[in-house]
């Protein structure tokens, strides 16, 4: 790519690094951020840099957030008693769009892997104990993936919430509506017949 000056190979390299952009996609937005009007590119910059200096952690949930603690936090119609458990801000966000889930949630940031030297101590496990600790919280929904990693976070968070007189779910899983048996892997069809529910 020399053929393109210092600062468009400079844009394109920058561009590429970001996850799902190859070197192609990158050279394509690299040339229409060149060739747009300049309000246009200094937007572009200016909400990117108000990205970085705005967004933090919730304070109760760690959600992402513009403020001390997110819209869902601080909403009255969420139910403050019921408490979602989470990887991270992309599975909130999945579970927001269903619009199946009224109460609030915990982000642990990460799950337990043992293999990568990731323990309690390196997700916010101890944060959601001191969640469940006060009085108000009757439910926690335990939403990790289902995968070995999610399985094991789930259930430390259980083993550690057993003592507790919160009623501890975890969300179901098993075979996707519409899905076609026969293509449907080991796992998967093991946790639908563990699920398995009365009609």
């Amino acid at each position: 790519m020399k053929y393109y000056p210092e600062p468009i190979l400079k844009l394109i390299n920058s561009l590429s690094k970001l996850p799902g952009i190859g070197k192609k996609t990158a050279e394509r937005l690299a040339l229409h951020i060149l060739y747009a009007p300049n309000h246009e590119a200094a937007t572009l910059a200016a909400d990117i840099i108000e990205l970085k200096n705005s967004i933090r952690l919730c304070s109760v949930c760690f959600a992402l957030t513009d403020q001390d603690k997110c819209r869902i936090c601080t909403d009255p119609s969420r139910d403050q008693t019921l408490i979602c458990v989470v990887e991270n801000p992309t599975d909130m966000a999945a579970i927001e769009k269903a619009n199946a889930f009224l109460g609030t949630y915990h982000i642990l940031g990460g799950v337990l892997s043992p293999i990568d030297g990731i323990g309690p101590d390196d997700i916010r496990i101890h944060e959601l104990l001191k969640r469940a600790g006060s009085k108000k919280t009757k439910e926690i929904v335990i939403a990790t993936k289902t995968n070995v990693e999610g399985e094991a976070t789930a259930s430390y968070i259980i083993e550690k919430l057993k003592q507790t007189k919160i009623n501890i779910t975890r969300i179901a899983s098993g075979i996707p509506m519409g899905g076609d048996l026969q293509y449907i892997d080991q796992l998967t069809m093991q946790k639908a017949m563990e699920k398995r529910y009365g009609v």
